[in-house]
């Protein structure tokens, strides 16, 4: 598998507390990774360096051939980043297929006269829009909520109209922050479901999650901070055997 996200010495300091500190990792394209560690460890602020939101103190970011690092959010998105985030960030008031269609604003190409005047290929591009973000919908289980006011939803249909919100901007990598989070069995099962029709479509997947059992069931591979650095970086089993994880997060028996 070619490599598809480079994550060199990355770095976050607020003032004098380093809250990520020089952490590294390759990802290869069609892989699913979590990123596990105990609350605290650093795991949110490195999403939020990888799309943006925290400029780096240091370190360097990649997609392919493309260098992320100092982009803004938006151009992250554009070029292939997207994200979900731990705590939900849907706009309850708008529509379920609104929601989803944020997502490709990344992708439109109509500017504001062609908004105002109406054109023929605004329309048209208006259009493809919410045939694809139905898609998405239909995709991830919620197309027959899609008229349906977003802050209607059940907790667990908003992180999959999140989830579809993501994949509407075309991205190669999806990182989900803790999308089991408040989920029941049922629902933890089926986001397992969902996860790996999202990698058989093609998409990498980078999650952070605190669910042991999914992470293991579901990860090609783990890597796992503790106080801002990686300590481990290896297989489900080879992580969960490791002396210096178990000590930091997993605990003993």
């Amino acid at each position: 598998m070619a490599q598809l996200l480079t994550v060199a010495g990355l770095t976050k300091q607020f003032g004098g507390l380093t809250a990520v500190k020089e952490v590294s990792f390759n990802l290869d394209e069609g892989e699913i990774l979590s990123v596990i560690g105990p609350n605290g460890a650093g795991k949110t602020t490195l999403f939020n360096m990888l799309t943006g939101i925290y400029t780096p103190t240091a370190g360097q970011v990649r997609l392919a051939q493309t260098t992320l690092t100092n982009l803004k959010p938006h151009q992250i998105a554009a070029s292939g980043l997207a994200r979900t985030f731990q705590n939900i960030r849907v706009f309850a008031n708008m529509s379920v297929l609104e929601n989803a269609m944020i997502g490709r604003h990344v992708r439109t190409k109509g500017g504001f006269w062609g908004s105002v005047l109406r054109t023929k290929a605004t329309c048209q591009e208006e259009q493809l829009i919410q045939e694809r973000s139905l898609q998405e919908l239909q995709f991830v289980g919620i197309g027959d909520r899609a008229y349906g006011r977003a802050g209607s939803l059940c907790y667990g249909d908003q992180r999959r109209l999140e989830i579809a919100r993501a994949l509407a901007t075309d991205p190669r990598v999806v990182l989900l922050d803790e999308p089991a989070a408040g989920m029941n069995p049922q629902e933890k099962q089926g986001l397992v479901g969902l996860i790996t029709r999202i990698r058989e479509r093609g998409f990498t997947v980078v999650l952070i999650e605190h669910d042991m059992k999914l992470v293991m069931n579901i990860s090609d591979r783990v890597v796992v901070m503790n106080f801002g650095q990686k300590i481990a970086d290896g297989t489900p089993v080879a992580v969960r055997q490791d002396p210096e994880v178990i000590k930091a997060y997993l605990g003993t028996a």
